[in-house]
C-alpha cells in the first residue's frame, strides 16, 4: 500500500476531498519526520513507537577484497509495533 492508496481509501470512507486527506497525511508524516529527526520518539498508541537510535562504528569488510574497511557510527530509526498491531498482523 502506497501514501496515495492509504489517502484514496481516507476519501472514500470520508467526506474530505483527496486533496485535503493528502495535506493531512503529508503534514502528519512530516511532523513525524521532524520529531525524529530531533531525536525525539513518537509513540502511536496501538500502533507502534519509533525511536532514533544510534549504531557505534565498527570494521567491517569489503566482500570483493576481503579488506576490513571502517564502518562509521549512524543515526538509525527504529520501529517497535505496539500490542495491538502484532495482534492484528498475527
Amino acid at each position: 500500500m502506497t501514501k496515495k492508496d492509504i489517502v484514496m481509501k481516507v476519501a472514500s470512507d470520508s467526506n474530505l476531498t483527496q486533496i485535503d486527506v493528502k495535506k493531512v497525511v503529508q503534514k502528519t508524516l512530516d511532523t513525524i519526520l521532524e520529531s525524529l529527526e530531533r531525536g525525539e520518539t513518537v509513540e502511536l498508541r496501538n500502533f507502534g513507537v519509533f525511536k532514533v537510535k544510534q549504531r557505534r562504528g565498527r570494521m567491517g569488510r569489503n566482500p570483493r577484497t576481503g579488506e576490513e574497511v571502517p564502518v562509521p557510527e549512524k543515526r538509525v530509526v527504529v520501529f517497535k509495533p505496539g500490542l495491538i498491531l502484532k495482534h492484528k498482523v498475527k
